[in-house]
């Protein structure tokens, strides 16, 4: 019995193998379109993983990664005893906070509103208008931004003279850095972030609004009791990848609006990474900085995943 059991065995592994080739080679246009991306995350994602071992070195390029002396966990104690630290990570989290509360809800609002538009010549016009702004670097959005709110004829205070107030120095300011961050974020990535809701809305049952509308729901009811539960799943998941996002806010945005008038609330642990890592060399410690954001958003998705399964979503995993 045992001998028919390995020749099953043998017989089973060349049609497993046969199998899985006539897969590839029937889907291999897929496997096509995802080798770039695969590639990317392999490269640039996994591969540099095994870098953050210098968090827990003394490391030195001229002796690299192996022969560079180990100082445990060193770098980690330095930076939860820095008197930076808590001023940084209060900064992170308000801007998140502020982000998540007035930039995530806007645009499910937007594709509400859009997937109400009948028109469809007026909805396509809406959408690429909206849309344009995130194909714009950070660095065309702040300068605009810089343009409207400076000090020296900006559009914006030139209305406010106009209106008999005083002029406001917005881009040196602590008081505005975080709406005009906010607001920003909003214009840029609004539009964008509609396209995911939408393509949710395409895929309700039409039947569903028809019953609405025959037990005389007006368009309201439809979106609150039809449009909204339809695409609550989808919202679940994009609001536990934001919240995995709560310590790394994007180094190129806030490193723009950055100066040293408004540093105490706009520095960040991304652009503290980049001041102590690149300008000061401090390789090491930047690293163990980067993999205590690593941690802190890996334990934020995996909890916000289990409390959304355990309010009967879907989850991401």
């Amino acid at each position: 019995m045992r001998d028919t059991a390995v020749g099953n065995a043998m017989v089973t592994k060349p049609k497993q193998s046969s199998e899985l080739k006539r897969r590839l080679i029937k889907n291999r246009a897929l496997y096509q379109m995802i080798l770039p991306g695969f590639l990317f995350f392999v490269i640039f994602k996994y591969i540099p993983m095994g870098g953050l071992v210098i968090a827990l070195q003394d490391y030195q390029p001229y002796l690299g990664i192996l022969n560079s002396p180990w100082v445990g966990f060193e770098h980690f104690e330095r930076l939860f005893t820095e008197p930076m630290f808590f001023t940084i990570l209060r900064n992170t989290l308000l801007l998140f906070f502020m982000n998540l509360l007035f930039y995530f809800p806007i645009p499910i609002i937007l594709a509400l509103m859009l997937n109400e538009v009948r028109r469809e010549a007026f909805k396509r016009i809406v959408q690429t208008i909206v849309y344009i702004p995130h194909f714009m670097s950070w660095v065309i959005i702040v300068s605009i931004s810089f343009v409207m709110l400076s000090m020296d004829r900006g559009i914006i205070n030139e209305l406010l003279v106009l209106m008999g107030l005083e002029k406001v120095n917005f881009l040196m300011s602590n008081e505005w850095f975080r709406p005009m961050y906010v607001l920003q974020i909003i214009w840029r990535e609004a539009g964008w972030g509609t396209i995911i809701y939408l393509a949710a809305m395409a895929a309700i049952d039409p039947g569903l609004y028809e019953a609405a509308r025959i037990d005389g729901a007006n368009r309201f009811r439809q979106i609150w009791h039809i449009t909204l539960p339809s695409i609550r799943s989808v919202i679940m998941v994009l609001l536990i990848l934001k919240i995995g996002d709560v310590l790394e806010l994007g180094f190129e945005h806030i490193y723009l609006l950055l100066n040293s008038m408004n540093r105490e609330v706009a520095e960040i642990f991304d652009t503290y990474v980049y001041t102590a890592g690149l300008r000061q060399g401090q390789f090491s410690y930047s690293t163990a900085v980067g993999f205590f954001k690593s941690v802190v958003g890996l334990i934020l998705v995996m909890g916000a995943n289990w409390l959304s399964k355990k309010a009967g979503e879907e989850g991401i995993y």
